[in-house]
């Protein structure tokens, strides 16, 4: 081998080397930062800034950092009484029944998409984890029993929907045949002690163009009400730190989409009382919590804003809310 030949070759290794500690470092970092406690907290400032997008009027974005916690996250803020702006429940059209937020905001023309429902996904095709209705057609019903620790558990689980008006709404939900029903509150299950009582007294129809479970609620009549034990999501990651996706809305009409970005070091993620509280932060009358962790990414004038789960790719789900402007 010639001497130049030598040399070049030392420094690949050397540099091969190097990115291979590198990677290790970033590893080990994230490995310890995994291992520590994560503290709930109950304040949380995050210096809410404008983010740079070409929006139109009647759709703002922002930025929120919390380097201490630590913790990223965006809010889109809709005005849905701006009669040129409307929200929709979306549905993947691909023959795996999955896609990227980003191709649903290019395959329907959106201009802002939040990931929506949670899913479960096999080799062929994939299926609404609950309540899934699109354009007037109710794809998934809702599921009105689950199985844990060998007991059934009755669910009313928490749902965003859009009425005929076009107007946001926010319900304990189940369903019967092709109907919708809603709840004044969610079935009254704790951990071990499913509700045997169950009465259909207290529901009504849900009328409702678009919706999907996800849940739990979050915020309920203004106030913080987080609804783990009679949705029956304790014992699993939902209840934890994870990277989140949220919707609400306020009495004013204005819909707001939220995303807090997780499982980095610069961005742990939150407990659901934490993002309640940020959701409060915005006069969220009503606000749900969606499908999280890889799922959890928004997107808006054709950029991914987030970074899921530390990443610039996009986890492909089964549903979402799409943002749409028409111009006069």
């Amino acid at each position: 081998m010639e001497p130049l030949l030598e040399v070049k070759n030392l420094k690949l290794q050397n540099q091969s080397v190097t990115i291979d500690k590198l990677k290790l470092f970033s590893f080990f970092i994230l490995f310890l930062f995994s291992c520590q406690p994560v503290i709930k907290v109950k304040t949380i400032d995050m210096n809410w800034a404008t983010f740079d997008l070409d929006l139109p009027n009647g759709i703002e974005v922002f930025q929120g950092i919390n380097k201490y916690i630590p913790l990223k996250a965006w809010v889109a803020i809709i005005d849905l009484e701006n009669i040129n702006i409307t929200a929709k429940i979306l549905s993947s059209n691909d023959v795996d029944g999955v896609e990227t937020p980003s191709s649903f905001l290019d395959n329907n023309n959106a201009i802002v998409v939040l990931n929506g429902g949670y899913f479960i996904t096999d080799n062929r095709s994939a299926k609404h984890v609950g309540l899934l209705k699109t354009s007037g057609i109710l794809r998934e019903p809702a599921s009105p029993s689950l199985i844990k620790e060998d007991l059934r558990y009755y669910i009313s689980r928490g749902a965003f929907g859009l009425k005929e008006n076009g107007s946001p709404d926010i319900a304990w939900a189940s369903t019967y045949n092709d109907s919708i029903f809603e709840w004044d509150r969610p079935i009254a299950n704790r951990p071990g002690y499913p509700n045997k009582l169950i009465s259909n007294k207290s529901r009504k129809h849900w009328n409702v163009n678009g919706a999907l479970h996800a849940g739990p609620v979050l915020i309920s009549d203004g106030e913080i009400d987080i609804t783990v034990e009679e949705e029956v999501f304790f014992n699993t990651p939902i209840a934890g730190v994870q990277p989140r996706s949220a919707v609400g809305y306020t009495k004013e009409n204005k819909l707001i989409l939220m995303v807090v970005d997780g499982r980095q070091p610069d961005s742990r993620g939150v407990y659901l009382e934490e993002l309640a509280i940020m959701l409060k932060y915005f006069n969220c009358h009503e606000a749900v919590n969606l499908d999280g962790g890889r799922s959890s990414a928004i997107v808006a004038d054709t950029r991914l804003l987030n970074r899921p789960s530390g990443l610039t790719s996009q986890r492909e789900v089964m549903s979402a809310i799409g943002i749409f402007y028409k111009k006069v």
